[in-house]
C-alpha cells in the first residue's frame, strides 16, 4: 500500500491496514503495550505481569526449579549437614545455596520479564502518520500480530508477539530472550554452570571421603541410597554444567558481536550500526562493568511487585 507519504511493507503477505476503529486481535491485552519498565506494564491504565501462558514452557520451567531444589537437598541433607567438619560445611552450604538463589532469581527474572514485545495492532493509520516518516520510507508489518515491525524484531509463533532483538525462545525460561531480558538469561546460564560445577566438585570430594571412611559415618541415609541421589546428582550437575557453559559463551559471543542468534543463523547483514565487545555488554548489562552486573536483583521493585499479586488473566500474559 502506497501513500504520498511512505510505502508500508507486508513482511509475508499483504493485508490492508487496520482502520482507525478496528479490533484488535482478540487475546492481546488491549493495544498490547507493554511500557515503563523491565518487568511491568500499563494496559488501559491497568498494570501488568508478564507470563507466557505456554505448557511445553510451564512444564520445562517447573523442571528447572525441581532439578535446582534437589541439588539443594543432595547438597546439603546428603554431604554438608552430615560432614564432621562445621567451617567446611558452613562455607560451602553458604556459597552453594547463595549461587543457587541467584541462578533461581535470575530464572524468574528472565521469565517475568518482558523481553521486548512490540505494541500489538499498532499498524493504524493514526499511528504511522504520527512517525512522520520520509516519502519513500519504507516500514514493515507483521500481518500475524498486526503491528509495525521495528528494525531486528522478529515474530515468535509461542509469544505470539513480535520481539525486539529477539535471539531465540527458550522453554527452560518460558519465555524468549529478547532486548530486555537477555542480561537475566546469560546471568541464568552462569550460575547454573557454577553450581553445577560446585556440585560435582562436592560430590567427587564426598565419594574420596567415604571411600576412605565407612559409608554410614559419611550420611544419615543408607550407603545404597547415598550413592543413588550423588550418582543422579552427578549426571544432573554434567549435563546441565555442558548446555549452560556452551550457551554462556554464545550468548556473550553474541553479544560482543552485536548480533542475535536468529541473525546469525539467517545470515542477516547488519544494516544498523554495530556495538561491539565491551560496548555491547554495556548496552544489555548496563553502565561501566561493575558487580552489580552480576545482580539479577538490579531494577526490582519489591513495591511494585506487591502490586502484582492480585490479578486476572488475559491473552498470553497475565493482566493485573
Amino acid at each position: 500500500m502506497q501513500s504520498s507519504n511512505h510505502r508500508l511493507r507486508d513482511m509475508e503477505q499483504h493485508h490492508p491496514l487496520l482502520s482507525a476503529g478496528a479490533d484488535v486481535e482478540t487475546g492481546s491485552l488491549a493495544a498490547g503495550v507493554m511500557v515503563g519498565g523491565p518487568h511491568v506494564g500499563h494496559t488501559a491504565g491497568n498494570r501488568t505481569l508478564w507470563f507466557i501462558q505456554d505448557s511445553c514452557g510451564m512444564v520445562c520451567a517447573t523442571m528447572t526449579w525441581f532439578l535446582v531444589l534437589y541439588a539443594e537437598f543432595v547438597v546439603n541433607f546428603v554431604m554438608l549437614l552430615p560432614a564432621k567438619n562445621f567451617w567446611y560445611s558452613l562455607l560451602n552450604g553458604a556459597t552453594f545455596n547463595s549461587l543457587a538463589v541467584l541462578a533461581l532469581a535470575s530464572h524468574l527474572r528472565t521469565m517475568l520479564t518482558d523481553p521486548g514485545a512490540v505494541p500489538k495492532g499498532n499498524a493504524t493509520k493514526e499511528y504511522m502518520e504520527s512517525l512522520q516518516l520520509k516519502p519513500g520510507e519504507v516500514i514493515y508489518k507483521c500481518p500475524k500480530c498486526c503491528s509495525i515491525k521495528p528494525e531486528r524484531a522478529h515474530h515468535c509463533s509461542i509469544c505470539k508477539r513480535c520481539i525486539r532483538k529477539m535471539d531465540h525462545h527458550c522453554p527452560w525460561v518460558n519465555n524468549c530472550v529478547g532486548e530486555k531480558n537477555q542480561r537475566f538469561f546469560v546471568l541464568f546460564t552462569m550460575y547454573i554452570a557454577l553450581i553445577s560445577a560446585y556440585a560435582l566438585g562436592l560430590s567427587g570430594m564426598h565419594f574420596f571421603t567415604c571411600i576412605k571412611l565407612q559409608w554410614n559415618e559419611c550420611s544419615e541415609f543408607s550407603p545404597g541410597v547415598s550413592v543413588l541421589l550423588l550418582i543422579f546428582l552427578c549426571l544432573e550437575a554434567i549435563l546441565f554444567l555442558t548446555f549452560t557453559a556452551v550457551m554462556f559463551g554464545t550468548q556473550i559471543h553474541s553479544i560482543c558481536n552485536d548480533e542475535t542468534e536468529i541473525e546469525r543463523l539467517k545470515n542477516e547483514k547488519p544494516t544498523w550500526e554495530r556495538r561491539m565487545r565491551w560496548d555491547g555488554m554495556k548496552a544489555v548489562f548496563g553502565g561501566s562493568p561493575s558487580l552489580l552486573w552480576c545482580n539479577p536483583f538490579t531494577g526490582l521493585r519489591l513495591r511494585r511487585l506487591m502490586l502484582l499479586t492480585h490479578g486476572r488473566r488475559g491473552g498470553s500474559e497475565f493482566s493485573v
